[in-house]
C-alpha cells in the first residue's frame, strides 16, 4: 500500500511519502528541490555514480513514521545537499526548510 501525505512545515506544503512492503516500509518527504528518506536511501549512490544529477537529498535511519523522519537527525546528506547548507545531525524538518 502507498499513502501520500501533504504535511505543512512553516505554511509552506511537502510531500510524505509511505510505501507499505513486507517487513519494512519506505519514508520519505519531499519538496520541489530534494528530499529526505528513510535507512534505504543510498547517500553514496547519489554522490558516485549519479554525482552529475546534483540531487539534494538527506537520510535518516532508524525511523518508522513519517513524523519521525521529520524530526530525527539526519545521518547522511548528499555533496549536493551540503552545498545548500544541509549537514548530517541537522533534522529532517529543517533539512526540508532549506529545500524550498
Amino acid at each position: 500500500m502507498i499513502r501520500l501525505e501533504p504535511i505543512e512545515i512553516d505554511g509552506k506544503t511537502v510531500l510524505g511519502v509511505e510505501v507499505l512492503l513486507p517487513k519494512t516500509t519506505l519514508l520519505s518527504i519531499s519538496t520541489d528541490k530534494g528530499y529526505i528518506m528513510c535507512g534505504a536511501l543510498d547517500v553514496g549512490l547519489l554522490n558516485d555514480k549519479l554525482a552529475d544529477r546534483g540531487i539534494i537529498a538527506g537520510r535518516a535511519v532508524g525511523v518508522r513514521t513519517l513524523e519521525q523522519l521529520l524530526e530525527a537527525p539526519l545521518e547522511s546528506v548528499t555533496l549536493e545537499a551540503e552545498k545548500h547548507g544541509i549537514t548530517s545531525n541537522m533534522k529532517g524538518r529543517d533539512a526540508l526548510l532549506k529545500m524550498m
